[in-house]
C-alpha cells in the first residue's frame, strides 16, 4: 500500500511539473507575414474585419488605439509590430482576433487566420533558444502539423507590457 501511494506521490508530481501546454489542445493559427503563429482558441471571443481605431496619444508603435466593440473599450495592439514586422500593410485580408486575457478584452491586428488545430501531445515540440524579438518565455511550444510549423504563443505574457504601458488600458 505504501509502495502505491509512493508512486502516486511521484506521477503527481511529475504532472504538476510538466508544462502547462500539454493541457492546451486546440489553437487558432493565424499569419504574420510568413509564419504562422497559434493562439490557444479558448481565449479567442471573435474575429473580426479590421477597421481603424481610435489613437491614442503617446500609445506605443503596436498599440494601434481603442475600438468600441458593443460598449467595451478594446485596446488594438498591432501583433505584427509587436512580433517585429518593420511594415504592417493594412488590407482586406487584415483581420483583428479579439481575445479575453484575464478580465481585458484585447484586439490583436493579423495578416489572416488560417483554421483552427487540434493539436496531440507529440505534434508539441520545445522552443528552441533563438536569437528574436520575442522573448522565449512567451512562446508555449512550436506545433507540427504534416508540413506545417506552428508558433505557439502565450499571448498573455507577450501582451501584457504592450497593455502595461499606457496607463488608460488598466
Amino acid at each position: 500500500m505504501t509502495t502505491h501511494l509512493a508512486a502516486t506521490a511521484t506521477a503527481s508530481s511529475a504532472a504538476v511539473a510538466s508544462p502547462v501546454l500539454t493541457d492546451l489542445r486546440e489553437f487558432l493559427a493565424f499569419k504574420v507575414g510568413a509564419e504562422e503563429y497559434g493562439v490557444d482558441i479558448l481565449r479567442v471571443q471573435e474575429i473580426r474585419s479590421y477597421e481603424k481605431p481610435t489613437t491614442i496619444a503617446n500609445a506605443a508603435a503596436e498599440l494601434k488605439g481603442v475600438i468600441n466593440l458593443r460598449g467595451v473599450i478594446v485596446p488594438i495592439i498591432d501583433l505584427r509590430i509587436k512580433l517585429g514586422q518593420q511594415h504592417a500593410h493594412y488590407d482586406h485580408l487584415t483581420v483583428v482576433i479579439v481575445l479575453n486575457i484575464g478580465q481585458r478584452v484585447v484586439g490583436v491586428v493579423v495578416d489572416g487566420v488560417s483554421d483552427v488545430l487540434t493539436l496531440e501531445r507529440e505534434q508539441l515540440r520545445p522552443v528552441p533558444t533563438l536569437e528574436t524579438d520575442v522573448r522565449r518565455d512567451h512562446l508555449l511550444a512550436i506545433g507540427a502539423v504534416d508540413d506545417r510549423m506552428l508558433i505557439l504563443l502565450d499571448i498573455e505574457k507577450l501582451l501584457a507590457p504592450a497593455l502595461a504601458t499606457h496607463p488608460t488600458l488598466q
